[in-house]
């Protein structure tokens, strides 16, 4: 069960669709060209190929266990974390002031991929503090981010996200937590926390979570949550630990998935730490201010969890391919003395291109986001920041929604290309669809997601940002112009893409203020019909840089280039052209989705 980092695609991404050579020249990240996105994804491939990748598997077969409030991680991770953490993969986005290596968004992009297409559950780790140290940065105190990033960035400690109660799952409103001030301007905690992704474990010195409470003259609702540092262990003056704070994990979830991440339930407040009654917590930033901080970290965390689907979309595509190349069975249907391979039969070649477009078509708008955040911090003026930091918010939550349910497809694909023998767990390809699963479900799911774009980042600003996009993806269309074949397929399916979701937008943007529940009964249809065109668009755009090359004669690998025009042409006729549909059901399906009462379910 070997994973290979598709080193080629991610580096011909980088450079031909997310536009590396712009990102370098905004200011600090001048030396983040292709050579050194070369040099550290190289790298990152061996590290990922050889530590992480060969534990992805016995971690499922032995997960974490719970043992008097104390977890054990599966064997192999707390010495992969360590090497994880020294070799500076926790700090490659983060800056060089609290000890990070202050590379953009998009060259640490394909190495979260990387490291959850290794291992989903070991990934979620790292993951989880990358949150919270982009949470303490934006809304810590100086004392606060000198105390607890560099030990994140460090791998010594980590972080984690409590927002979840057993009554407040999606809707934070619900949040019960307690937080009473101290007359030493600290705060005792009282509540419980679910669902919390690593929120016990063996892995480091000190684990920061980052808690959602209320004060007790807090206001009801979003409006009166406050966010709050509340270490396992008490950091005193000269950053050693200290004593064990009120906070234990009184059990971990059985899960269908992701089985070797611990996934905790914690209790804050009863009394069994060395800090008397109630978790010592640290208020971050101003009181009831807290889930606006906090979103910070869930944006991290959503546009990560998406690339969680572009990676195990990706290990279970080259799993699948392997599969198919030596299984042997039946003849070919267009005639031979003997059986062959099944990747000659056309059924299973239809799904493997399947599974590779919308992996390669999702890896390409994420990478074409991240460029865009880095655009949105680093650009010189004002104008281009604020433009780009629209776009790549707009993008989020298409990166978290579409790639995480494109990634159940594909996985299910998976277990299709492998037959009878998919569904048997020693094969592996088992592993990767139950993994997905969670994926479209915790950080938002795809309805929230799509509830966020249709709502937040289409009507509100009256589709400007959207609009934008089909205006940029107008100049591709344009630059197709002329070619017949491959590209002259991939325009006309861009074309009608382009305005279908025009025509989206437009109903969106009419019907918002009249209509909500037609608007946003097609929320996720919307969600998709936004992936798919803006996946096709970069596809295409990727297959016009692959066809400049081919024809300049310059140095390259001919079949990749190739392979990179023929999976935008699948894309295209396959899944773009999905796109017409998919308008029908957003603008003229409400009727049939709201049409019966509750009781007629």
């Amino acid at each position: 069960m070997t994973y290979s980092v598709p080193l080629k695609d991610m580096l011909f991404t980088l450079e031909h669709v997310a536009g590396l050579s712009a990102v370098a020249q905004w200011p600090g990240l001048q030396d983040a060209g292709i050579d050194t996105a070369t040099a550290v994804l190289e790298e990152c491939a061996k590290f990922n190929e050889g530590v992480i990748a060969p534990l992805n598997w016995p971690s499922d077969q032995q997960p974490s266990s719970l043992s008097h409030g104390k977890v054990t991680t599966s064997p192999g991770f707390v010495e992969a974390f360590k090497a994880y953490a020294q070799a500076g993969w926790q700090g490659i986005q983060h800056p060089a002031e609290f000890g990070g290596q202050g590379l953009p968004k998009v060259i640490g992009t394909p190495c979260v991929e990387m490291l959850n297409a290794a291992s989903l559950s070991f990934a979620l780790c790292p993951l989880l503090t990358d949150g919270a140290i982009e949470a303490l940065l934006t809304a810590g105190s100086s004392a606060q981010q000198t105390t607890f990033i560099p030990p994140m960035i460090e791998g010594r400690w980590t972080g984690t996200m409590n927002l979840t109660e057993p009554q407040a799952g999606s809707d934070l409103s619900l949040v019960r937590t307690r937080a009473v001030g101290q007359p030493d301007g600290t705060y005792r905690i009282f509540g419980q926390k679910i669902y919390i992704t690593y929120g016990e474990h063996d892995m480091a010195e000190n684990i920061v979570h980052l808690v959602l409470a209320r004060t007790p003259d807090a206001p009801e609702g979003v409006k009166g949550i406050s966010l709050f540092i509340v270490p396992k262990f008490l950091v005193n003056s000269d950053g050693t630990l200290g004593a064990r704070n009120d906070v234990w994990c009184t059990s971990i979830e059985h899960k269908l998935g992701i089985k070797a991440s611990p996934t905790a339930v914690l209790i804050y407040g009863d009394g069994k730490g060395d800090v008397g009654d109630g978790a010592i917590g640290y208020l971050v930033g101003e009181e009831n201010r807290g889930l606006e901080y906090m979103f910070v970290m869930m944006n991290a965390a959503r546009f990560a969890v998406g690339m969680q689907g572009v990676a195990v979309a990706d290990r279970a595509y080259q799993k699948a391919v392997a599969y198919a190349r030596d299984r042997v069975q039946s003849r070919d249907i267009a005639g031979s003395a003997a059986a062959v391979a099944i990747i000659r039969h056309p059924d299973v070649r239809r799904m493997l291109m399947t599974m590779r477009a919308l992996t390669e078509g999702a890896r390409s708008l994420a990478y074409a986001a991240a460029a865009a955040c880095d655009a949105g911090h680093h650009a010189p003026d004002a104008e281009t920041r604020k433009r780009n930091m629209a776009v790549y918010e707009f993008l989020v939550p298409i990166v978290k929604g579409w790639s995480t349910e494109l990634s159940l497809e594909v996985t299910s694909l998976g277990v299709q290309v492998h037959g009878g023998m998919g569904f048997i767990e020693e094969t592996g390809a088992a592993q990767f669809y139950r993994d997905a699963r969670i994926l479209t479900i915790y950080e938002g799911t795809t309805a929230i997601q799509a509830n966020d774009l249709v709502g937040r980042k289409t009507s509100r600003d009256g589709g400007a940002v959207a609009r934008s996009l089909i205006a940029a993806m107008g100049e591709t269309i344009q630059a197709l112009e002329g070619h017949d074949g491959d590209l002259g397929a991939i325009r006309n399916a861009l074309v009608a893409g382009s305005q279908a979701l025009q025509e989206v937008i437009d109903f969106i943007v009419a019907s918002a203020k009249t209509d909500v529940r037609a608007v946003f009964a097609g929320s996720v249809p919307t969600l998709k019909l936004v992936g798919i065109v803006l996946g096709g668009w970069q596809l295409a755009r990727a297959a016009i840089a692959a066809r400049a090359q081919l024809d300049s004669g310059s140095e390259g690998d001919a079949a990749f280039l190739q392979a990179k025009i023929g999976t935008a042409r699948f894309f295209a006729d396959h899944i773009l052209s999905q796109a017409a549909g998919l308008r029908h059901s957003i603008v003229s399906g409400a009727e049939g989705a709201l049409a019966l009462e509750d009781a007629q379910f």
